[in-house]
C-alpha cells in the first residue's frame, strides 16, 4: 500500500522530537548540574528535583528512545508480540497508537516544565505545537488508513 503524505509527516515529527530529546537528555544525564547546556539549576527551584538526572532520564528514554522505538514501527510496520499486548487500539498497528502516545507524553512534559519551572520560553510553545500536530495528524483519516489492520477476518 502506498504511503499516504501525512504518514510521512508523522514519522519527520517524531524524527524530530526524538532527535531533540536523545541529546539534550543525554546531556543532562552526563551532566545533571546543567552546565553543558546552559541551564542554571536555580530553574528547579520550584521542582522536586535537585539537579536535572530525572528530567534527563525521562528525556533521554520516554522522548527519545520511545520515539526511536516508534518511529522503526511507522516505517518497517513489523510486528511486535509485546508491543501488540499493550496496544489499546487492536485494529490499527501498534506504532499508530503509540504515536498518539508520543504526542500526548510531549504536551504533558512541556506542562509538567511550565508547573515545576514558572518561566515560559519559545521552546515551551514549539513542543507544545509538536505534540498537538502530532495527536492531529496521528487521527487524520489518511493516517489511520496506513496503520489500519483488520482484525475480524
Amino acid at each position: 500500500m502506498k504511503r499516504a503524505i501525512t504518514t510521512y509527516i508523522l514519522m519527520f515529527l517524531i524524527l524530530f522530537q526524538m532527535i531533540s530529546a536523545i541529546p539534550t537528555g543525554w546531556l543532562m544525564i552526563i551532566d545533571p548540574s546543567g552546565n553543558k547546556l546552559g541551564l542554571p539549576i536555580e530553574i528547579l527551584r520550584y521542582s522536586p528535583f535537585s539537579n536535572f538526572l530525572i528530567p534527563g532520564l525521562f528525556l533521554f528514554f520516554v522522548l527519545g528512545i520511545f520515539p526511536l522505538i516508534v518511529l522503526y514501527g511507522l516505517v518497517r510496520k513489523n510486528k511486535s508480540i509485546v508491543l501488540e499486548k499493550i496496544n489499546l487500539y487492536k485494529n490499527y498497528h501498534w506504532s499508530w497508537t503509540f504515536s498518539y502516545y508520543v504526542g500526548v507524553l510531549i504536551v504533558l512534559w512541556i506542562n509538567m516544565q511550565l508547573l515545576f519551572i514558572k518561566e515560559f520560553h519559545i521552546y515551551h510553545f514549539i513542543y507544545s505545537i509538536l505534540g498537538i500536530v502530532i495527536v492531529f495528524v496521528v487521527h487524520l483519516p489518511s493516517t489511520k488508513k496506513n496503520y489500519y489492520k483488520n482484525i475480524d477476518r
